[in-house]
């Protein structure tokens, strides 16, 4: 007995799971805007604002460059759904100022104040934070001293930038995702109302519509591989009771990363907490490895 299949009987079922897919892409790559919380002068800082493009594209970006008095100069990268204002970024800045470090802030494309956007898992970010090294060393800022500092979205989105462009000397990541796969059934579960247990099966389909819709490659979404073309060490801040990325994605980046970098697991914490509840180990942590990657006294 000869068994056919009607190939039309499976065009709605195809059509379903297209419109599924789609529906699950949209929903992740929207963040909703947060205003800003306040600005540099409520911590008495002295600041600029700056506004520049992204590398090699024409999405603008919105932010502000506070001067210390050295050469050294941090690139705050937020994560998502926040701004320039989010991760207690000021009061890291405030600190990190009196060490003579200068830093400059910005909001990332589809957040705080900059130029619409899609939101891509750092796929297009990665250009946000490079417009913003290009646009320090258009006003004479020293490229071999530039530095990151990341969070959670920004931490991933910071080490694949460094990775494309070899001007970039340190990356300090907070909290971030060694491949965004891995976390792809969570952000789905939390952005939409599917039940969690149904998305596995989307998963190929959400890829694809990511690429076909919005030009995402979620495959090359992977910062624990990025990290390995870094041919200097890093530093990796990893909250031990992460549930938002799970603390086992900052030690795979660690793992990949070049030998001598560092990685801080904070017991007890959650996302993004280390500055919270250690501020001044925090700052010491981060501006000594700053400073023996960008010189310093």
């Amino acid at each position: 007995m000869r068994y056919f299949v009607n190939y039309y009987n499976l065009i709605p079922l195809l059509l379903l799971y297209g419109t599924i897919s789609w529906l699950l892409t949209n929903g992740v790559t929207k963040a909703d805007r947060t205003p800003l919380e306040h600005t540099p002068a409520k911590f008495n800082l002295p600041y600029q604002k700056i506004e520049f493009l992204e590398r090699g594209g024409p999405t603008k970006l919105q932010g502000w460059i506070i001067p210390s008095t050295s050469d050294r100069t941090i690139i705050f990268i937020h994560g998502l759904g926040g701004n320039r204002t989010s991760n207690d970024s000021l009061e890291i800045v405030s600190n990190l100022k009196d060490l003579g470090f200068n830093t400059l802030l910005f909001d990332l494309r589809g957040h705080g104040d900059s130029d619409i956007g899609r939101i891509s898992g750092g796929y297009f970010e990665q250009n946000d934070v490079l417009g913003a090294y290009d646009h320090l060393q258009m006003l004479g800022f020293p490229r071999e001293k530039i530095g990151l500092l990341g969070f959670s979205l920004g931490a991933a989105t910071g080490i694949m930038a460094a990775a494309s462009e070899e001007g970039i000397q340190a990356v300090v990541a907070d909290s971030p995702y060694a491949n965004i796969t891995d976390l792809l059934v969570q952000e789905v579960s939390r952005t939409t109302p599917i039940p969690s247990w149904i998305i596995p099966i989307f998963i190929p389909g959400t890829k694809l519509a990511a690429n076909l819709v919005y030009k995402i490659k979620i495959s090359k979404l992977v910062p624990e591989d990025s990290v390995t073309v870094i041919d200097y060490p890093v530093f990796i801040i990893h909250g031990e009771d992460d549930s938002r990325i799970p603390v086992d994605h900052g030690l795979r980046v660690h793992n990949a990363a070049s030998d001598s970098s560092e990685i801080w697991i904070v017991p007890d914490l959650e996302h993004n907490e280390a500055f919270q509840n250690y501020p001044d180990e925090y700052i010491s942590r981060i501006a000594e490895y700053f400073m023996i990657r960008l010189g310093g006294e």
